[in-house]
């Protein structure tokens, strides 16, 4: 018996991916302030997906785009691809305050 190969997903056309979604939203994030991983996932059209949030901005590097802004739900600041001592550094020097 044959084998059935597995259907492909098919983005839908015109549509921006998950990932740019993501890095646009983040893009957005004011100097001083911050986001959740699990605020990011809902306003870029999936809500349960901030375990993706944290996959997507782990791997970027574009200075553009501002990861350091993105904590986790608890308060806590979470990972960043540059250590959590620069983002720390980062936050503190656009005055965010920390908890």
């Amino acid at each position: 018996m044959k084998r059935k190969k597995p259907k492909s997903k098919k983005s839908v056309k015109g549509k921006p991916s998950f990932r740019s979604q993501v890095l646009r939203v983040v893009a957005k994030i004011p100097a001083g302030q911050v986001m959740t991983y699990q605020q990011v996932a809902k306003l870029s059209g999936h809500p349960l997906w901030c375990r993706a949030v944290g996959s997507i901005l782990k791997t970027n590097f574009d200075p553009h785009i501002p990861c350091h802004r993105v904590i986790k739900s608890d308060g806590t600041l979470g990972g960043y691809n540059r250590g959590p001592a620069r983002k720390r550094r980062i936050l503190k020097a656009e005055k965010f305050k920390f908890v």
